[in-house]
């Protein structure tokens, strides 16, 4: 590991004015301060159970969500080498309309700051590579719940003057109505016009009763909305852009699918074979246009995948999926996930079960596994 250029595309904080915002919030998402003990973020509603004493529900949030300095340390533990930071879910989905783009700008802002104050202490001079220090880029974030979409559009087009904003980071529920609505046509078209890549992961899940219910869910805690809600999410979320014609209508359109891709590469010829033989789509005989690329397509053109999977399997479909090993991008979706040994040194195996799972899937291919491990980010986000 030491020998190659690591990058991390998937790892999130909460700056403090985000943490702040939270505080002052009495509904989810919010964040609890209980007296001489950590804050806890209550971030999914199934955490917000009244049945739950107040101290004891959602997930403790340590300095490692909002101090950029346990972020760096955390890097310098796993040889990371640089950083695209972005926030968690859920975001800014949740925020008044009159209030979404002040704080999508100041947020921004927030990370554009950081990555600079840390970049320039690192290496004042920009003189060393990404190799030899601890670098920070960032995804930005967008006021989607804004009364009018030239508001986000404006907003994606701010990004691009700052210097170290790489792209936007967003859920699957859109403007509220799922990533197939047609009033997301002005955010898909102004990503493809700056070239922007969209990182785009879950938060919603499924209702608790396609587990069970909230007794289940109690049961085994946060396994079955993390381990199963969040890919099927995914999936369905990309797979309704595909059935509405998005990636017809904007073939520039670059998205970065968290946890690689859900379950999409290992269903990509069950959902092909569907469409093929949906009898409602035009090319078969029905009213509804249909969409006119196939699955594989725009799993080869318009997707990357993140190597959030911790597994050789799913790390072999992602990159057959995805035509090739050149669109998967290393991550360890850093502050969740860690270690249940609390001591200051401890392992992450939520990251080094990722490491491993590359370098076991590519042990003879040497150039592939420099590509997932930061090689392919480092072209893909020009991180100079």
């Amino acid at each position: 590991m030491s020998s190659a250029l690591i990058v991390d595309i998937h790892t999130h904080v909460y700056p403090r004015s985000y943490m702040d915002m939270l505080r002052s919030r009495k509904a989810v998402p919010y964040v609890h301060d209980p007296v001489n003990a950590t804050p806890r973020l209550i971030i999914l509603s199934s955490d917000d159970d009244p049945s739950i004493p107040l101290d004891e529900r959602g997930r403790p949030v340590d300095p490692s969500y909002w101090d950029i300095n346990v972020k760096l340390a955390f890097m310098r533990r796993h040889g990371i080498n640089c950083s695209v930071i972005s926030l968690a879910n859920p975001w800014l989905d949740f925020l008044e309309p009159e209030e979404a783009q002040t704080w999508a700008e100041r947020i921004n802002d927030d990370l554009e700051e950081t990555c600079a104050r840390v970049n320039q202490a690192v290496d004042p001079d920009n003189t060393r590579s990404l190799h030899e220090k601890e670098t920070l880029f960032a995804f930005g974030a967008l006021p989607l719940s804004a009364p009018r979409a030239d508001i986000v559009v404006n907003e994606i087009k701010r990004l691009k003057t700052l210097p170290h904003l790489r792209g936007v980071i967003m859920g699957t529920s859109g403007l509220g109505n799922g990533l197939d609505d047609p009033a997301l046509d002005p955010v898909w078209g102004a990503l493809q016009e700056t070239d922007s890549l969209l990182f785009l992961h879950p938060h919603y899940g499924l209702p608790d009763e396609a587990f069970g219910g909230a007794e289940v869910m109690n049961r085994y805690g946060h396994v079955l909305p993390l381990a199963l809600g969040f890919p099927l999410e995914t999936t369905i979320a990309v797979t309704r852009m595909l059935l509405a014609g998005v990636f017809d209508r904007f073939p520039g359109l670059k998205i970065l699918l968290a946890h690689s891709g859900g379950t999409l590469p290992f269903l990509a010829g069950r959902i092909e074979s569907c469409i093929h033989h949906e009898r409602k789509f035009v090319a078969n005989g029905g009213n509804v246009p249909g969409p006119q690329r196939s699955v594989w397509d725009v799993l080869q053109t318009n997707i990357y995948l993140d190597a959030v999977v911790y597994g050789t399997a799913g790390l072999k479909a992602a990159v057959t999926a995805a035509g090739g090993a050149d669109r998967l991008m290393f991550g360890t979706d850093h502050p969740f996930f860690p270690p249940l040994d609390t001591s200051e040194d401890a392992e992450w195996p939520s990251v080094t079960t990722n490491y491993k799972a590359i370098h076991a899937a590519f042990d003879t291919e040497k150039e592939a596994v420099g590509a997932i491990l930061g090689g392919n980010a480092a072209r893909i986000l020009n991180l100079k």
